[in-house]
């Protein structure tokens, strides 16, 4: 089969190849996939730079975590009704070495989550990291319904679900903060009620007159060092934050009183590690938002196999709007 790899860390035009290997082999409850297409994450670029740390885990790694594709045949303890069924990936080179970035994988069965007719290939390679991602930064500390919610970085992936998922939550009211016009008219489309440009704007103020002072309720944070200043100004009492990224500040030190006498939660997500009961929880719903045509999948760019090294260094830019996708065809 036709796969890309790395058997080194580094950046992309020094370590991606592309060739030949041979198809994996199927283990007790695993389905065989073929790849239709691949999604590229900023967690792929990351893991191939050495972000888990100093030494390779395998001899090579195939990258990539999310993808979609067909069911081709599956093995011991899987109903062989699974075959020919469309489905999105998840988690496929976590702690595993070969990932999506393959004409074929083996994967466990629960990862391999059934996929809408209605749900292109190309799209349902979107789903996995930044979908699972937004749900639990919403859901960790209990439904949004009639809450006030803001999504920091509106117009990227995770921050699209986020916005889509909040509504589909029954939220009072989605606020948004991005870093242009162009990023606004995205978030927009995506449902938010209110869009703040971080760059020109008071944030905490703007959003205070949104929510008549109360503040928001829930928040999904790009950056929780880096918006750690405007966050504490605008959480409101009992409020949570879900937070996925701390690019600005790695390690910022946190007011406790002020967030104590708020009673303010905090999760820190990383979606790979987080506990097996909210996985569940975040595909149930996000079956349910595909189904009732809730979630849309914007794409900035969809490259071939051959690319592979073009694709993860457009993710690794942070410019594209949208997510990266390799189709395997």
């Amino acid at each position: 089969m036709k796969a890309a790899w790395y058997t080194a860390y580094g950046a992309a035009r020094d370590v991606l190849q592309l060739g030949t290997l041979p198809l994996p082999k199927l283990s007790q409850g695993e389905v065989l996939v073929r790849v239709r297409s691949s999604g590229v994450n900023p967690s792929d670029w990351k893991s191939r730079t050495g972000s888990r740390g100093p030494n390779m885990p395998f001899p090579f790694i195939v990258p990539h975590s999310d993808g979609s594709g067909v069911i081709e045949d599956v093995g011991n303890g899987v109903d062989q009704k699974r075959i020919g069924q469309r489905v999105w990936l998840y988690e496929g080179q976590w702690q595993r070495q070969f990932g999506t970035a393959a004409e074929f994988i083996a994967i466990p069965s629960k990862q391999a989550v059934r996929l809408d007719d209605e749900v292109s290939f190309a799209e349902g390679a979107c789903i996995g990291i930044p979908a699972m991602t937004a749900h639990r930064c919403l859901f960790a500390n209990g439904p949004v319904k009639d809450l006030n919610v803001l999504v920091t970085g509106g117009a990227g992936a995770v921050g699209h679900y986020a916005i889509q998922l909040a509504k589909w939550g029954g939220a009072k009211q989605v606020i948004t903060t991005v870093s242009s016009e162009y990023k606004a008219s995205v978030a927009i489309k995506s449902g938010a009620d209110y869009v703040v440009n971080y760059r020109t704007e008071d944030v905490p103020q703007q959003v205070l007159e949104i929510t008549s002072g109360l503040g928001v309720d829930r928040i999904v944070e790009v950056d929780f060092g880096g918006n750690l200043s405007n966050t504490q100004n605008m959480i409101a009492l009992n409020g949570s934050i879900g937070s996925y990224a701390s690019t600005g500040n790695r390690e910022p030190l946190i007011d406790y009183q002020l967030f104590s006498r708020k009673n303010v939660n905090v999760n820190f997500v990383l979606v790979y590690s987080e506990p097996e009961i909210a996985k569940v929880n975040a595909i149930e719903d996000i079956t349910t938002a595909i189904k009732t045509k809730v979630l849309t999948h914007p794409i900035a760019k969809i490259f071939n196999l051959e690319q592979i090294i073009e694709a993860h260094e457009l993710q690794e830019s942070n410019s594209a709007v949208g997510n990266i996708v390799i189709n395997m065809d």
